[in-house]
């Protein structure tokens, strides 16, 4: 299979496993059956919001969702039945090590479902600890290997580069000048990183850039050694609008970044307030469904103007 995927992707992403339960309803552990079938309830709403902003105007082509198979497994029967893009993930959800969830089961989990995209996300980097790189850089070859030779699922990287100790020191513990300063060039080691181990993405799920020079350099260090049609897409991290709109508008102007993945921005309120009955379910559709669409536009629009 050839490396790559270089055309629009606008994905509403709502794989969130322990994020549901701990912070949306406040268990803990395993989930219940009863737990289960609630989470799978909320995400059915998301999904039909997907579905709405679909009628309401979103290029099919264009659209696609990241759902898990825990709480999801019906929703992506039902998107595979329409021909929708799917992308599942394959990752143990919040651990800082990346691990397949299914263990050595993990191809059987991905050829059940075949989705266009086999989703990781990974906490990378490259100052960190060199033995828990090492590890995950050999678990995560595995799986670009399994990938490429299979030939039926596309391999999508989300890249998470949380700051160490020394280097939140260097910008006098702030979050946010790391993000602007230091993350940029240490997702570009992380990426070249990854490279060199033989991990191979296709389309590479980036936290978002402040400016389009840094977005440049990104894109530029993907596709480094002939991987030319390598893509990147932008993700919201539940930041506010404004945050989101700002890293839209930047990304979506450089050529190689070909979409993104807003999920707890465009569903988290809605799902909330739902649940909490001061709205209606119809209403949570419907808002999820407009907010997704703005997305869309944004993007649409500042790719236009390159």
């Amino acid at each position: 299979m050839s490396i790559g995927y270089d055309r629009p992707l606008y994905i509403l992403p709502f794989d969130h496993r322990g994020t549901f339960q701990k912070n949306m309803f406040g268990w803990s552990g395993t989930a219940t059956p009863e737990q289960t079938a609630k989470i799978a309830e909320m995400k059915a709403v998301i999904y039909d919001g997907f579905k709405e902003a679909l009628k309401g105007g979103v290029a099919g082509d264009k659209a696609g969702i990241l759902v898990d198979e825990q709480f999801g497994e019906a929703i992506l029967k039902d998107a595979a039945s329409h021909g929708y893009n799917t992308s599942c993930p394959a990752e143990k959800s919040g651990q800082d090590e990346f691990d397949f969830e299914y263990g050595e089961d993990f191809g059987k989990h991905i050829e059940k479902f075949q989705p266009t995209f086999c989703k990781v996300l990974v906490r990378y980097n490259p100052d960190g600890e060199a033995e828990m790189n090492r590890r995950q850089a050999e678990r995560l070859k595995r799986l670009s290997d399994y990938l490429r030779s299979s030939g039926k699922s596309k391999f999508m990287f989300e890249l998470l580069v949380p700051a160490e100790k020394a280097q939140l020191e260097q910008v006098g513990g702030d979050k946010k000048r790391y993000d602007r300063e230091l993350r940029p060039q240490l997702m570009i080691r992380a990426i070249h990183d990854l490279q060199d181990a033989g991990v191979e993405p296709d389309v590479w799920k980036i936290e978002g850039i402040e400016t389009g020079e840094d977005c440049a350099k990104v894109v530029q260090a993907m596709r480094k050694g002939g991987r030319d049609h390598v893509g990147a897409i932008i993700l919201g991290r539940g930041e506010d609008d404004v945050k989101v709109r700002h890293w839209l508008k930047t990304a979506a102007a450089v050529p190689g970044f070909i979409g993104f993945a807003v999920g707890r921005t465009s569903f988290w309120d809605p799902c909330k307030e739902w649940k909490e009955g001061t709205r209606s379910r119809e209403s949570a559709v419907t808002e999820i469904a407009r907010r997704y669409r703005e997305w869309v536009d944004i993007f649409d629009s500042s790719a236009t103007a390159k």
